[in-house]
């Protein structure tokens, strides 16, 4: 019949209706939001809530040293039940929600201990999710940007690996109103296989649980996200290492230059000191005003000092070059009055002499050499001069020049040559074996 038909057409149509565009009244709501006081937790008076927990690491953002805190990016979620949010069902299939009910439900406390900024993202709209199951079960997720504090220890900086911790705890309910938990253990743990730092190596994220005290307010479930991170070294090698290296291996230089050149060798140590000087300014720059020494210091002081002993080399080879001189010029005046020579001549000759000089001195007798001390920077030649000069200057050289060479290396440049090298790869070898 057609009353019959319409009936079928009702019982049909009924099960496919959208049930949000019919009209309910308050005890009729399939969450019933309005009839429940949702200030306060779940089973209030009774045992703790077990809230179970599980991360999702987005990204790890940026690693400050000089602000010792760390940035990252995660997904949040929570899962608890909650008997005042359940609902028939026939298909037991769950109902999503976004950021809205969240204000009017009761939701865990969960805050990030020692964070200094965090913020939910809120582009498009905000980043929240809220899933309920017909018996009460609740996942709470959101996408949250954290920075948080990171107690580093440089004391083998750049060489060293660090150990942060992202904690999460109930702000309000201690762990007799709220039991919060990894909800998988280590498998509450999830990270990108992306994430990757420009200085650093992601070795190892994991988790852990403990207690924590407050004097005040008694025992609270805390949860720990630890990762550890190693640095990369090939970064400091190109801008640290080598150049302080290579400034110690040029201040080696003034070495080998002659010491009467003293503008070459004061410009040479000067230059390397200012550069080394500057290095280690820029390294100091970029990280925290610890009190103690890091390894990069260590290494850099030393060169330093390396560099600056090469400059007090010349000092103290420029002085005893002075005193050298004086005794010299003192021994030649001495000699000079009372030689009894009448053509008696001494000469000064630079240390690069040619032939033609010494052809020159065609026609001298060998005198009494005048006993002189090493000099490296001059040549002396002691000439005598017989009433024969003339004759036996046409006889050639033979026997008839004397001559004395000083060396121009001074022996203080000549041990230095050995020992400033030596003893910095010594201590290369003892500072790489024990930082790396």
């Amino acid at each position: 019949s057609k009353s019959d038909w319409k009936r079928k057409y009702i019982l049909k149509n009924s099960k496919n209706r959208d049930l949000t565009k019919a009209w309910k009244g308050k005890t009729d709501q399939l969450l019933r939001v309005d009839e429940h006081d949702f200030t306060m937790r779940p089973a209030f008076g009774g045992p703790a809530i077990p809230v179970g927990v599980d991360v999702q690491v987005e990204s790890l953002d940026s690693i400050s040293e000089v602000d010792m805190d760390f940035t990252m990016t995660l997904y949040l979620r929570h899962y608890w039940k909650d008997e005042r949010l359940s609902f028939p069902s026939t298909n037991n299939k769950s109902m999503t929600f976004d950021g809205r009910l969240v204000k009017k439900i009761w939701v865990p406390d969960v805050f990030f201990v020692h964070s200094k900024r965090s913020f939910i993202h809120d582009t498009t709209t905000d980043n929240i999710m809220l899933r309920v199951f017909p018996d009460g079960h609740v996942l709470y997720s959101m996408r949250v940007t954290v920075t948080a504090m990171c107690n580093m220890d440089f004391s083998h900086f750049p060489l060293d690996s660090q150990t942060c911790s992202l904690e999460l705890e109930s702000y309000a309910y201690t762990d007799e109103d709220l039991m919060l938990y990894w909800k998988n253990g280590n498998e509450s743990l999830k990270t990108d296989e992306k994430i990757s730092l420009s200085q650093f190596l992601i070795q190892k994220f994991h988790t852990t649980s403990r207690l924590a005290f407050y004097s005040s307010t008694g025992w609270y479930n805390r949860l720990y996200i630890n990762f550890t991170l190693r640095r990369h070294i090939f970064f400091f090698l190109l801008q640290t290492y080598f150049p302080a290296t290579l400034m110690v291996m040029l201040s080696w230089v003034s070495f080998w230059i002659d010491r009467r050149a003293v503008p070459a060798r004061v410009s040479l140590g000067i230059t390397t000191v200012l550069t080394m000087s500057t290095i280690i300014t820029g390294v100091n720059a970029s990280m925290p005003r610890v009190s103690y020494i890091k390894a990069v210091d260590i290494y850099l002081w030393v060169s330093f000092v390396f560099v600056f002993l090469s400059v007090l080399e010349y000092a103290a080879v420029n002085y005893l070059t002075t005193v050298q001189e004086r005794k010299e010029r003192k021994l030649r005046e001495r000699f000079s009055c009372s030689c009894g020579i009448p053509h008696s001549k001494t000469m000064m000759l630079d240390g690069n002499y040619s032939e033609s000089d010494a052809n020159s001195l065609a026609g001298y007798t060998r005198n009494q050499m005048v006993p002189e001390e090493e000099k490296p920077e001059k040549m002396v030649v002691h000439l005598a001069m017989s009433n024969e000069s003339n004759s036996s200057r046409k006889r050639g050289l033979k026997g008839h020049v004397g001559l004395r060479i000083i060396q121009n290396t001074h022996a203080i440049d000549k041990y230095s040559r050995l020992i400033f090298p030596g003893t910095y790869i010594f201590f290369n070898l003892i500072y790489w074996s024990v930082f790396s």
